[in-house]
């Protein structure tokens, strides 16, 4: 019986091949059904947002074309002749002023070579505003968008003289006071008192009060709103 023989290398590398593992080929797995949904879902929403998005800018644009193409579509306001006058009058009432004025009055008055004196120190309460009574003109352009007013000036509307103290009161030999004397010192103070409310400038104050005020009152909706004041006039109160 013939033995067949190896030669020794040969047996070497079987038994090395005999040692390796068997490669197999690589496993594919394939994402749950439930993954891929999610997925998909992620994708749909992320476009839908984005065409919303470019949806919204072309709008935007397309608004602000049709506004530039129609500018007589904007509201126009306009401004009446009563509306303004009744902005002049809320104006008057809210720049007329109080002030409290305190001076010195002093009384003399001689008869016959008899002077009687007397030294009084008053103090009153002086109302100065626009005197609305004397008319203040008011004109309304709408196609010039132009309003023009005219006040009459401020005056002092009204003193009210709330103490009055006698000192140094001398009587005449035969020149002695009288109830007439008292009128006649009453009515100084007041003039006095009206004098003193000029110097202090609240006339001057009254006026540029109501300009101002009622420039920023009217200068609306590209109205150009003139307003001046009629020089002269009474400023004094009656009585």
């Amino acid at each position: 019986m013939a033995e067949s023989w190896v030669h020794p290398v040969d047996a070497v590398a079987l038994a090395i091949l005999s040692r390796q593992p068997t490669r197999r080929p690589p496993r594919v797995t394939t994402p749950p059904a439930d993954t891929l949904l999610r997925r998909r879902s992620a994708v749909l929403l992320g476009a839908a947002a984005l065409v919303t998005l470019l949806a919204v800018g072309l709008c935007a644009r397309a608004g602000r074309q049709v506004q530039g193409l129609l500018p007589s579509m904007t509201p126009r306001t306009e401004v009446t002749h009563a509306m303004v006058v009744e902005q002049v009058r809320a104006v008057a009432q809210l720049v007329t002023s109080e002030t409290r004025v305190r001076d010195v009055v002093t009384f003399e008055s001689t008869w016959l070579g008899s002077t009687k004196r007397s030294l009084v120190i008053a103090t009153g309460r002086v109302l100065a505003g626009p005197d609305l009574e004397r008319g203040a003109e008011v004109q309304v352009d709408d196609s010039a968008r132009r309003i023009t007013v005219t006040l009459p000036p401020a005056r002092v509307i009204s003193v009210e003289v709330t103490d009055m103290r006698t000192y140094d009161e001398r009587n005449g030999l035969w020149n002695p006071f009288r109830p007439e004397d008292r009128d006649t010192i009453y009515r100084r103070v007041r003039n006095q008192l009206v004098r003193s409310s000029m110097e202090m400038g609240v006339v001057e104050h009254a006026n540029k009060s109501a300009v101002a005020l009622l420039q920023r009152l009217l200068a609306r909706d590209g109205y150009t709103v003139d307003v001046r004041v009629r020089s002269g006039g009474i400023t004094t109160p009656a009585g």
